[in-house]
């Protein structure tokens, strides 16, 4: 079975995560994904976590499936055997090269008009920006954490990168449905810092801040409803979160605690079988009761009850613990598969939307594996320009 993007071709010229996640997106759903790094490798080719031969196991999880080709783009050559890829095959190009510069949309539309090129940015005004940085300015790490610390902590999961991948590849599919009819290119700019302002804004978070001041810090209580971690009678801690009312209904029955919860309502007023939002507000009184029930049970006695009655919970554990304990992560789901790559074989995610036409997981390339296979059948260059290349030390 092929991929659902096959026959799509796609260049990449981009470093860290958010640029290489959408062309891993158009890879694992069967597109031709060309890469090209400095020779030697870009900025993260040796980023952690790496295997024990140093091989950056970052960069081959972010580039698995994907064409590689090396060039030496501090030379005038290097850089124009890059544009040259980045406006041949479909004309569809990630990057994350500066908005202006050898790469710039207007020295790759002279080559191509119809180019589409989307452009991943930290600011829209082209000052640099990593996740971490936008995160820190749109003020997400001062409302992580419990209210007794006053420091800033940050999310380890590099959201707004993720996001901008696959919100960049869908960008780049409509761009080049649009280009089927109007035969227009077009330069599309996603700025890391507008995907943080647009996503808290699709969350109502603007609004609430402007209408009532910077949200408090809430550890690790779900905001809005009621949710929580607690402590069972074996020391394990559980994540309990009831949104529904057949999960409140459900938490409320398994442990047994039914009677003090009106009690609270009695007196509080609250119908918290309906009211989503009276959970969170009158949580205080509510996560005393459910801490004193489930510190009471041990996490296996909790675990089977939690289950028949469609609570929605679940353990904290370490990803080592997680991975032999939880076989739906990865031993048991279909989702991975044995790869060899060049650091060495281990489990690895196909994509994650899976269809019947969905590619298997696929190895990492050795950086400049496909040099010679691209420049002569993408660009059209014989043997002889070829040797000749790798003799001026313009391709590896």
């Amino acid at each position: 079975m092929t991929g659902l993007l096959s026959g799509l071709t796609i260049v990449e010229g981009a470093s860290f995560i958010a640029g290489p996640s959408c062309g891993l997106h158009f890879a694992q759903l069967g597109a031709t994904v060309i890469r090209f790094d400095q020779i030697g490798g870009g900025p993260d080719a040796r980023r952690w976590p790496v295997a024990a031969g140093g091989e950056s196991l970052y960069w081959e999880g972010l580039n698995k499936g994907k064409k590689s080709v090396a060039l030496d783009l501090s030379r005038p050559e290097g850089r124009e055997l890059a544009q040259r890829l980045a406006t041949a095959a479909d004309g569809l190009f990630v990057t994350n090269f500066p908005a202006t510069g050898f790469l710039s949309h207007d020295r790759l539309a002279a080559l191509r008009p119809d180019l589409v090129c989307l452009r991943v940015m930290g600011w829209p005004d082209g000052e640099p920006a990593v996740d971490y940085t936008i995160n820190a300015a749109v003020g997400v790490p001062m409302m992580t954490g419990h209210p007794d610390d006053p420091r800033p902590v940050n999310h380890m999961l590099p959201a707004w990168d993720l996001i901008a991948g696959a919100y960049g590849a869908f960008a780049l599919l409509a761009a080049e449905r649009e280009r089927r009819t109007s035969g227009q290119g077009r330069e599309i700019r996603l700025a890391l810092s507008d995907l943080a302002a647009a996503t808290l804004g699709n969350l109502g978070q603007v609004a609430e801040v402007l209408a009532g001041g910077d949200r408090p810090r809430g550890g690790n209580d779900l905001f809005g409803a009621f949710g929580r971690d607690f402590a069972t009678r074996d020391g394990a801690r559980l994540m309990i979160v009831a949104i529904t009312p057949r999960q409140w209904s459900g938490l409320v029955d398994t442990l047994g605690i039914a009677a003090q919860i009106a009690a609270v309502e009695a007196a509080t007023g609250a119908d918290f079988a309906r009211d989503e939002g009276a959970r969170y507000v009158h949580r205080a009184a509510l996560f005393g009761i459910v801490e004193a029930a489930v510190g009471n049970r041990s996490a296996d006695d909790l675990a089977a009850a939690f289950e028949r009655a469609g609570v929605c919970w679940s353990r904290y554990r370490g990803l080592a613990e997680a991975l032999v304990e939880e076989p739906r992560l990865v031993r048991d789901n279909g989702l991975f598969g044995m790869v060899d790559h060049p650091s060495g074989a281990y489990p690895t995610p196909a994509a994650p939307a899976r269809t019947d036409g969905t590619p298997p997981p696929a190895a990492a390339p050795r950086q400049g594996r496909d040099s010679d296979e691209i420049l002569a059948n993408l660009l059209g260059l014989g043997d002889g320009e070829i040797a000749r290349l790798h003799d001026q030390g313009l391709v590896a």
